[in-house]
């Protein structure tokens, strides 16, 4: 089953994570699998490991959500792209579907002449040790929801008010700062067929 691929441009946050609960929440077998691509004003996500969080001393807002990890921060000129998909129906487990988040943002860096690498220890894509693109899941009955992000030309300075994804001082980066010259709308059709070859052509049970 081909997976389907929604361009929703600037969207709510706290809107777009009930529509993702609810997509979840209402799916079955004949549901097909969705990336839904989009971009957020600015806000911070707080996930289900909260213990020890810095939290941000600003304006910005703060939702709890229901993923996995720390906080992060969300805003203008970062791409998201939220993964709702059957892993059970694509024979796929968690670490399998972070791994092709991972691979998907790496390989497409790299169309742009960037190396760019994951970690064992820490979720998400770095350059050198700068990180440029996050990760958080969700999972329920054997679906995922939320996806990944990947900042391309933004301000950055809000990340420095928390400790991103929990790691204090951790260095962020953005495509534009490591040379990449290509706006968000390109830079996002290249990650959504790179995601969609990727998943369509793993083995399906």
């Amino acid at each position: 089953m081909q997976i389907q691929v929604q361009r929703l441009g600037l969207t709510d946050y706290q809107t777009t994570l009930q529509a993702m609960q609810a997509f979840t929440s209402g799916r079955d077998e004949n549901t097909p699998d969705a990336l839904w691509l989009t971009e957020h004003p600015p806000v911070y996500t707080l996930g289900l490991n909260r213990k020890d969080v810095r939290l941000p001393l600003n304006d910005i807002p703060v939702v709890m959500v229901d993923r996995g990890g720390k906080i992060t921060y969300h805003g203008p000129g970062q791409i998201v792209v939220y993964c709702l998909i059957d892993l059970k129906r694509r024979g796929l487990n968690v670490r399998q579907l972070v791994s092709i988040l991972e691979t998907s943002l790496i390989d497409v860096l790299a169309r742009y002449h960037v190396q760019a690498n994951a970690r064992q220890d820490a979720p998400g894509v770095y350059v050198q040790t700068h990180k440029v693109a996050s990760l958080g899941l969700r999972l329920k009955n054997q679906c995922c929801y939320h996806g990944l992000s990947l900042n391309v030309d933004m301000d950055l300075s809000p990340f420095q008010a928390i400790d991103p994804c929990g790691y204090a001082g951790l260095s962020m980066t953005q495509t534009k700062d490591v040379g990449i010259h290509a706006t968000c709308s390109e830079i996002s059709e290249q990650l959504l067929s790179v995601l969609e070859e990727k998943l369509n052509s793993w083995p399906i049970q």
